[in-house]
């Protein structure tokens, strides 16, 4: 994964794809640069972040093993070793999950090379630091790392190297000439041939391997094109762009055929080159993915090949706007998240600025799409600052969007709170509910019922129990739970019922300066204790005694003023009452 080249010779181009394409509506296009110059003058993420942000929305990370760039650092040689190796990830994650970020990207197939067992390939050498030697001590960096992801919300998907095998002496691509498979050999490593015939069962079945023995998210297909180098169509034999853009197509359908049929819910995304071809006022510069590498992704995800794309577009200006407006008018209802270039942040890498980084971000955001950091290290390590930007562009969590349409069928029943008494004012409880789906989200809100559509109300995301623990919890706070299905779609919220319900604007109580009447509905509540309270919220009085048969409450010592009247329950809930004024004289 890296910064596609801007040069090379220019292939001829199918006349009536450039045509239909060149007679799109030039909308979204003008929308997006309308919006670039608005990015570029924004002066306040603050002002930004006042408007709504989106409960759904891709936010990854590329994490990658290859060559152990971001993780992991320590090999995985004896007990201590695993230990660090999973401390690694675990502080890696707990990164992401501060910035809110919800789909992690893990290199899985490195090099013809795995990080979990494979009965396919040998292991990848970043795990032990010796290709084909597994860790032992029945540790599984694929097994680990879903599980910790999925504990912080977050997706796993599985990042699939396709047609790079590695160096021409590795063990993988050895192993690969031996089952007779054609390679060939290139300064930059060893590649598949995608016209061989035997290339799309082979991918297949590494993608079923993984689906079938773990719980990944998604299959995200990384270099799933024809290698930079690789000799122009000869027109011969059947080597045109048309059969080239078909063999890979062919392996796509192979991977997509073989993983719905284990796992339907299982995301298949891929990174296509972040050009997707010429459009009519702006040149590809001689390299994209449709005429030069053969990814007719846009087709894909039009076919229902892919739920999700993630065109790699590390790019400026307009390389980038213009690319990002053909990506989302040519989405089909899908998820496109947007390639950022974050390692141009590194002055060894590029000479971008954090401003390029934020205004691809703003744009993106303000067209729908999703976006993810190439690569883990240039976030986590906080370049230029972006790792700060990050988590305030981020100030809300977000869901990934659902790949069906609708509600999930299941939703949970019978929530209620418990409160957890560790000592006073603790504010300790915890939040039950029944049902059988694999995931729920958790609402909170000061105003019932709770608002499920508002991102400011999560607080907890892709959850796989049916008992939260909370810590100082408000009282004031009302809860609501929606389950959600291996599609990502939504239940109804179950929400926590009042006890009884608080009118939005109370009539001033009846009071004598002596005693206070107490309202109808705090007599038929389960209310322990009354408390007073000044507007400005400052406590006056909390009284366990009153006259319950009258329903009235003693107030003579307190001072001429405009009071507040909370009632606190045996659950340890507050509730306003009413407000009531004092006036002697």
């Amino acid at each position: 994964m890296a910064a596609p080249p801007v040069a090379g010779q220019e292939l001829m181009m199918n006349q009536n794809y450039t045509e239909s394409r060149n007679m799109k509506k030039p909308a979204l296009l003008i929308l997006l640069c309308t919006l670039a110059l608005a990015a570029q003058a924004q002066t306040s993420l603050a002002d930004y972040l006042t408007r709504r942000l989106p409960k759904h929305e891709t936010r990854a990370v590329w994490l990658t093993t290859l060559a152990n760039l971001d993780w992991p650092k320590t090999y995985a040689k004896s007990e201590t070793g695993i230990l660090q190796q999973k401390q690694e990830l675990t502080d890696i994650l707990d990164c992401y999950q501060r910035a809110n970020i919800n789909t992690v990207l893990l290199q899985t197939r490195v090099r013809a090379a795995t990080i979990y067992p494979s009965a396919i390939e040998p292991w990848d050498r970043c795990i032990t630091g010796t290709e084909g030697c597994a860790p032992g001590f029945g540790y599984d960096p694929l097994a680990f790392a879903v599980e910790e992801c999925h504990k912080r919300g977050m997706e796993l998907h599985a990042w699939i190297a396709t047609i790079p095998v590695g160096a021409k002496n590795s063990m993988g691509c050895r192993l690969l000439r031996q089952k007779g498979f054609r390679i060939r050999n290139y300064a930059t490593g060893a590649y598949l041939d995608p016209a061989d015939p035997n290339v799309p069962s082979y991918l297949a079945a590494i993608c079923g391997e993984i689906v079938r023995n773990y719980d990944v998210d998604g299959i995200n297909l990384d270099y799933i094109r024809y290698p930079d180098g690789w000799p122009h169509p000869s027109y011969r034999d059947d080597d045109t762009p048309e059969r080239r853009r078909s063999n890979i197509t062919a392996i796509v359908r192979a991977i997509h055929d073989e993983v719905k049929g284990l796992k339907p819910w299982v995301k298949i995304s891929c990174s296509p080159i972040g050009k997707y071809s010429d459009l009519s006022r702006y040149s590809s510069r001689n390299f994209n993915a449709y005429d030069r590498v053969s990814q007719e992704a846009q087709e894909w995800i039009r076919l229902g090949l892919m739920d999700q794309l993630y065109p790699m577009q590390y790019f400026r200006g307009e390389n980038y706007y213009p690319f990002i407006a053909d990506w989302m008018e040519n989405a089909y209802g899908h998820d496109i998240v947007t390639g950022l270039g974050t390692y141009f942040l590194d002055p060894r890498e590029g000479n971008w600025t954090l401003g390029d980084i934020t205004r691809q971000m703003y744009v993106s955001r303000d067209a729908g799409m999703g976006h993810a950091h190439f690569r883990s290290h240039f976030l986590t390590s906080n370049r230029q600052g972006i790792y700060d930007f990050e988590r305030q562009f981020n100030a809300t969590p977000s869901l990934p969007p659902a790949t069906k349409k609708g509600k999930a069928e299941d939703a949970p029943v019978v929530l209620s709170r418990t409160p957890l008494v560790q000592r006073p004012g603790d504010g300790s409880a915890r939040l039950n509910w029944k049902g059988a789906s694999p995931y729920y989200n958790i609402y909170a809100s000061r105003s019932f019922p709770v608002d499920t559509r508002d991102a400011r109300n999560l607080i907890c995301t892709r959850y796989g129990g049916l008992s939260l623990r909370l810590k100082d919890v408000s009282p004031a706070l009302y809860f609501a739970v929606t389950a959600m299905d291996r599609y990502g779609r939504e239940s109804s919220p179950l929400q926590e019922e009042p006890l009884f319900t608080v009118q939005t604007s109370p009539a001033l109580l009846d009071n004598d300066g002596t005693t206070l009447m107490l309202p109808a509905m705090a007599r038929q509540a389960d209310i322990v204790r009354y408390e007073i309270q000044t507007l400005q919220g400052q406590m006056f009085r909390s009284s366990r005694h009153w006259d319950r048969k009258h329903g009235k409450l003693d107030i003579s010592a307190l001072p001429d003023g405009i009071y507040q009247l909370l009632g606190r329950t045996r659950k340890n809930r507050s509730y306003v009452l009413g407000t009531f004024l004092i006036r002697r004289k």
